[in-house]
């Protein structure tokens, strides 16, 4: 899949302003007016009003940057786009005929063609929380989680009306769901076009609303979604799926679904980052010689070699245990503190056996050291 950036033929770096201008470029080039019956031509035109309507948006923008297309809901993921064409030219039109200026559709004047759609209202976006276990982040992971949503009424089919009658054409607009307020003045006519109060746009009127809905269209349901989570996500971390939101009345773009991830707690592991933090406790004796210990992983365990001598608090590295970077192959490391425990009660023998190694090291004096103050 092409990276957005160079679909709008600018940098990661690009300013809002050089975003908005390449885009307009790219519109201008491939309108459909100016490329009649032009199969490739309409699709380069909706492939970079979709980019566009990533990079324009600040947040869509920074989750694509630290999640790629999974992180806006393009490609795989549920509810995506993927750049096959979904976003209609009434999306386009009605979401960024204005970078263009003025109320009517910017290419008509140009290309004589197109009168300029009504803006399309959007449903309320839903916000959920999806809490990860450690194992789940480190590989990455598929879940199925249950939300409730406006979905459209089944029983009026979302038209509103009761069974057996239909929707009428608004009179005040004609069925239009605008007002045309046409004014002459110094500097020539001017046209204001509102939307109209009796029909809230919708350019109908129902006279028998549906039971069910009370004529809104849409009733409250639990509905499934599966979310494909990438490897890596951290806590604060966010994705979002589009038009997985509420549903909304006739006339009305579906919300989108905006899933924050939380971590469960691990018994063993702390995160800082990329990186895991453990400890391990080890006796003394141990410390001294050297030992080989299994150490647990988020991937099962590994072998973990103390080297002999080691001190209490010193911190051994095994390379490439901890989390994957989103977007990224390399892995962070897993940091084990290593601790040595000193025996509070010896037996005869074991202490027998200390004062014999302590003759035959000497007795050293203590060792004293300045402590620097934070």
């Amino acid at each position: 899949m092409r990276d957005l950036y160079e679909i709008i033929g600018v940098d990661k770096g690009a300013t809002d302003n050089e975003i908005k201008k390449a885009y307009r470029k790219i519109a201008m080039k491939y309108h459909p007016d100016k490329n009649p019956e032009d199969t490739e031509a309409e699709r380069k035109f909706k492939e970079s009003a979709e980019a566009y309507s990533v990079l324009s948006n600040e947040q869509k923008r920074r989750q694509y940057d630290q999640f790629g297309h999974a992180g806006v809901g393009l490609g795989d993921a549920p509810g995506g786009a993927g750049f096959h064409g979904n976003m209609s030219m009434e999306d386009i039109f009605s979401s960024f005929g204005d970078i263009f200026g003025g109320d009517f559709d910017p290419f008509g004047g140009i290309f004589g063609g197109r009168s300029r759609r009504r803006r399309v209202k959007k449903a309320r976006d839903l916000k959920v929380t999806l809490k990860l276990d450690y194992v789940d982040i480190v590989k990455g992971t598929d879940k199925t989680i249950k939300i409730k949503r406006h979905e459209t009424c089944v029983t009026c089919s979302g038209s509103g009306a009761q069974s057996g009658t239909m929707p009428t054409s608004c009179r005040h607009c004609d069925g239009t769901g605008q007002l045309r307020q046409i004014s002459q003045s110094f500097f020539g006519q001017s046209v204001v076009v509102k939307e109209c109060p009796v029909c809230n746009g919708s350019g109908d009127v129902i006279e028998n609303p549906c039971k069910t809905c009370g004529g809104n269209g849409i009733q409250r349901k639990t509905v499934e979604i599966k979310v494909k989570v990438p490897a890596g996500v951290a806590e604060g971390n966010y994705m979002t799926l589009n038009r997985q939101g509420n549903k909304g009345p006739k006339g009305y773009e579906s919300g989108d679904l905006i899933i924050f991830f939380e971590e469960k707690d691990h018994p063993v592991f702390t995160r800082n980052g990329e990186d895991l933090i453990t400890e391990v406790q080890i006796q003394f004796y141990q410390a001294a010689l050297g030992l080989t210990i299994e150490m647990p992983t988020l991937e099962g365990k590994a072998k973990l070699k103390i080297p002999a001598g080691i001190q209490a608090g010193q911190v051994l590295r095994m390379r490439g245990k901890g989390f994957p970077k989103v977007r990224g192959s390399s892995r962070g490391d897993q940091l084990v503190r290593v601790h040595v425990q000193t025996p509070q009660s010896l037996s005869r023998k074991q202490k027998k056996l200390l004062e014999e190694l302590l003759s035959l090291n000497g007795q050293s004096e203590p060792i004293f050291k300045r402590v620097e103050l934070d």
